[in-house]
């Protein structure tokens, strides 16, 4: 399509998502609603750009064509370079009412077949309740099975995933099972209830069973694992391995991070506004990002380098050449405009895009910040540990302070359940690697002396965006992890202050 036809496009796919208020997106079997204003509809080279905020956080599709169809919008689009396609629905909420029956029912269905497989397991228990969670979302169906059985005067508590979880699956599984738990052992009496099986998928068990380790010892004492068979035949039981045993485990060796001169591509862009754009090096090449957001990319490819920019989950896409060298300044620009503090339209997409990434890139500025004991360089950030078979999410930040302690810090600008069991499983895969004497050898923090201490651990949110539910999962947490929560000013993106500071009692 040539730029008319793009346009005309996007002001007619525009018009509708407008004139309907809200709408369910849907991939696949999982869905999402969204309001006026968590989506943008955007001309993009070759085509469309749909991009909306769903849990996960953005996501950014590249539509081919797009049709409205029995009361729906039906777009058929290709994520990361065509790897990905789909044929994404979009149903309005006024017709959404039916297809959330539908997902509704499918989930206590698979809920009553897991209540199945439970009171199998367990000899003589009968189901006392099975019921889906709560929602997301008044109207949603809940992602999890919440079943209760009896055996005698014994309550035992179960629960899995009814729908896919997704990234970060595990610590979502864990966090909901203990809070259901907490909640029901507040209403009953104490020696009614004292066990949770959770139910994992394959593929998921594992993982799981790793984050148990973390666990005080009451609560390793309580909760049993058990993996799902595929097929539905029943359940097995899984032995959690304890902390010892993993620490124990031969690790991957780490890698230092590149640390080669910023290439002439990359600080020519750099130049264009010194005080907001840094380069992330790679063993690949080079990432720049704006305040956090990456908007390019250097790569050496037959000998010679090039760069791609464009922001957003799409982003990097577009090769830099003699052409399009506006486009880019344009992009600049556009970024200086929008991902500034004081920002004319705080609801524009590149003000909202990676808010954790925008916080990262601050306290990378200046890490001293959070913490005055801390050293300003190294620092790492987005340090990728050898993940073995199950994770390979990075860790936000790693420090060390000046008396010699690792510190891992994890970052949050909205309310996430499992923030303190994220920032010690980071704890546990760092520790294994500082136990291995891989971090001293990769010269990580070069020839600074590092304790052989474990590592402090510093969870980071602004004020009022710490869970509800923190205190309560932090406590469940081992004692000897020693976690400190960091509470940020509200208005973070205009300079960072810490305005309050606890260790957290686990």
């Amino acid at each position: 399509m040539n730029y008319d036809e793009v346009e005309e496009s996007r002001r007619r796919l525009s018009e509708l998502l407008e004139a309907r208020g809200e709408w369910v997106v849907r991939e696949g079997a999982s869905g999402v609603w969204v309001r006026r204003g968590e989506w943008e509809v955007r001309a993009a080279p070759g085509g469309l750009a749909f991009s909306y905020w769903g849990e996960a956080g953005s996501r950014v599709w590249r539509v081919a064509r797009w049709e409205w169809r029995g009361g729906k919008l039906l777009l058929d689009a290709t994520r990361r370079v065509g790897a990905v396609r789909a044929r994404l629905e979009l149903v309005p909420r006024a017709s959404a009412a039916e297809g959330a029956a539908v997902v509704a029912a499918a989930r206590a269905s698979a809920c009553a077949r897991l209540a199945a497989m439970v009171a199998a397991q367990a000899a003589g228990a009968r189901v006392e309740r099975a019921r889906l969670s709560e929602g997301t979302r008044r109207g949603e169906p809940g992602r999890y099975a919440r079943i209760l059985l009896r055996r005698g005067r014994r309550l035992l508590a179960a629960t899995g995933p009814v729908a896919p979880l997704g990234a970060g699956g595990a610590d979502a599984l864990l966090v909901s099972g203990l809070l259901w738990y907490t909640r029901l052992a507040g209403r009953r009496r104490a020696e009614e209830l004292k066990e949770l099986w959770l139910l994992a998928p394959k593929g998921l068990a594992r993982a799981v069973g790793e984050r148990l380790a973390l666990l005080r010892a009451g609560w390793r004492e309580a909760v049993s694992l058990f993996e799902v068979d595929e097929e539905g035949a029943g359940l097995t039981r899984i032995d959690a391995p304890s902390l010892d045993e993993l620490l124990a485990r031969p690790a991957p060796r780490l890698y230092r991070p590149a640390t080669h001169a910023t290439s002439e591509l990359a600080a020519g862009v750099v130049s264009l506004a010194p005080e907001a754009i840094d380069v992330v090096r790679a063993r690949r090449g080079e990432t720049l990002r704006f305040r956090g957001l990456p908007f390019a990319r250097v790569r050496r490819v037959a000998g010679r380098e090039r760069l791609w920019f464009g922001a957003g989950e799409a982003g990097a896409r577009r090769p830099l050449e003699a052409s399009n060298r506006g486009e880019l300044l344009k992009l600049v620009a556009e970024l200086s405009e929008h991902r500034r503090p004081d920002a004319p339209d705080r609801a524009h997409a590149l003000y909202r895009a990676a808010p954790e990434a925008w916080l990262e890139w601050l306290l990378r500025e200046n890490i001293t910040r959070l913490d005055p004991g801390l050293r300003l360089a190294p620092l790492h950030a987005q340090l990728r540990t050898p993940p073995g078979a199950v994770t390979a999410r990075p860790v936000d930040l790693l420090a060390l302070r000046r008396n010699g302690r690792l510190v891992v810090i994890e970052l949050k600008v909205s309310g996430d359940a499992a923030h303190a069991l994220q920032g010690a499983d980071y704890w546990r895969r760092i520790y294994a690697h500082h136990r291995a004497g891989h971090i001293r050898r990769a010269r990580l923090f070069g020839d600074a002396e590092i304790s052989p201490d474990p590592p402090l651990v510093y969870l980071v949110a602004p004020m009022l965006s710490f869970h509800r539910s923190f205190d309560t999962v932090a406590r469940a947490l081992r004692p000897d992890i020693e976690i400190y929560r960091f509470d940020l000013n509200e208005d973070w993106r205009s300079g960072v202050r810490v305005a309050h500071r606890e260790a957290v009692a686990t």
